[in-house]
């Protein structure tokens, strides 16, 4: 008998394993959902799994930031495959896994815990595609204000124009036109 999990390889909680029980499963940010993601990048009903043919068929609810597999935006429903890389958002990246279970086998802890630790799969290895890197830029990239800069070329070009403009009153000799209130006009 084989279940499946997600792992999250990246996001807020990296090695935690989501057990996936049940014939609908909603992942999201809201608490009530059957995988819960506590992030700003992930809607509050981000994505759709359906239990169909022994298989688990992914689709957006029309998410903000996208649903992904393997690198490839969600357009309708994806039959998942274990391995399968499935991201929510350019953070949030989880690994879709097949384990074969005992069906006689003692569970300790209940299915639905959200932080259970990772179960070791009995299965024959694989090879898994490479997962790819997301991660955040560091804390010091940030966008830069412009704002000071503009401001500074300002006052650069008007101290400019008016070193400008007293040089050509000097050089025409029009310091009375435009100055009649100095002494010797």
């Amino acid at each position: 008998m084989a279940q499946f999990q997600f792992v999250m390889r990246s996001g807020p909680t990296p090695g935690v394993t989501f057990p996936l029980d049940g014939d609908q499963i909603i992942i999201g940010r809201d608490a009530s959902n059957g995988v819960a993601i506590n992030d700003a990048e992930v809607s509050r009903k981000h994505a759709r799994m359906m239990f169909q043919g022994g298989k688990y068929v992914l689709e957006d609810l029309g998410s903000t930031n996208g649903t992904f597999v393997n690198g490839q935006r969600l357009a309708g429903p994806v039959v998942l495959k274990a391995g399968d890389v499935v991201s929510l958002g350019e953070k949030i990246v989880l690994m879709y896994d097949a384990i074969n279970m005992d069906p006689g086998a003692t569970v300790a802890v209940s299915r639905k815990a959200v932080q259970a630790p990772p179960i070791q799969s009995s299965a024959p290895a694989y090879s898994q595609p490479p997962v790819p890197s997301y991660s955040a830029p560091p804390a010091g990239d940030k966008k830069t204000n412009m704002t000071p800069i503009f401001i500074g070329a300002g006052v650069f070009l008007f101290i400019c124009l008016c070193v400008s403009f007293f040089w050509w009153v000097d050089a025409t000799y029009r310091w009375c036109v435009f100055f009649p209130f100095l002494s010797g006009c």
